[in-house]
């Protein structure tokens, strides 16, 4: 059973680049949804001016921040860079969410409620039916698909491990080896997902609408498919072979 709690400090975690688009109209939407939530933008180097515009909003802005890092080194690393920095500011949660507007800021509070009774919360694309607005068929099957994949291998009972809107109690984060943590992509979002399963925390999933980016490029690639078929199975021996705590948990 899940002990409930109010979290009175709450961290968005907006891995970016080349946002420069997305990003001025997206940080008010986000600040406005509920005044717990602070941002923290992880930008890797974009050469589009993002990391400069996110240092001129902190100016005037104390409820945003910013991580600068040198170059493109993956959304799960930046995830884990966040994760990192929500424990060590004394956030009670920390949120996934991307900078494209893919992600409703409007569903935030409702992150903030439903962590009240959970550990980790995840926005749903598929909980209810599908619902994805402005994918390409092939794009739509893939993750439809990767989501069966998945939870046929690991075992895990979600319908969407591969979302990356979620609301994580730092208290569980805290029992994982972030620095272990190398996957990006999808392959990230299974591997924590996972990591809490087997912690045995409660898990919920709630309906959101995922509509195509705005502005800007897709970071999928073929890479990123070819790690998250390989990590499933990867997680699977470990837990098999009972070397799943010693690999990623925490002392």
């Amino acid at each position: 059973m899940v002990e409930q709690f109010v979290p009175q400090r709450a961290l968005v975690i907006i891995p970016t680049y080349n946002e420069i688009d997305n990003v001025p109209s997206l940080i008010g939407l986000v600040l406005d949804a509920d005044p717990r939530i602070d941002v923290l933008f992880v930008d890797d180097g974009s050469p589009d001016g993002t990391g400069d515009y996110i240092r001129t909003l902190m100016e005037r802005e104390p409820r945003v921040h910013l991580l600068q890092r040198p170059r493109k080194m993956g959304l799960g690393t930046a995830y884990c860079r966040g994760f990192e920095y929500a424990i060590e500011h004394g956030y009670d949660v920390a949120m996934e969410m991307d900078a494209d507007f893919s992600h409703d800021p409007k569903v935030l509070p409702r992150f903030l409620e439903e962590i009240e009774s959970a550990d980790l919360v995840i926005g749903s694309r598929y909980v209810k039916g599908v619902n994805v607005i402005n994918w390409p068929m092939s794009r739509l099957l893939l993750s439809y698909f990767a989501n069966m994949y998945s939870r046929f291998v690991t075992g895990m009972p979600l319908h969407d491990g591969t979302g990356g809107f979620k609301c994580f109690r730092t208290e569980v984060l805290r029992r994982i080896d972030l620095g272990r943590v190398k996957s990006n992509g999808y392959s990230f979002q299974i591997e924590l997902n996972f990591l809490v399963w087997s912690l045995g925390r409660k898990i919920v999933e709630i309906p959101i609408v995922f509509e195509d980016r705005r502005s800007g490029v897709s970071k999928m690639s073929r890479n990123i498919i070819f790690e998250a078929a390989g990590m499933v199975w990867k997680l699977r021996f470990a837990k098999l072979f009972g070397t799943l705590k010693k690999r990623y948990m925490s002392a």
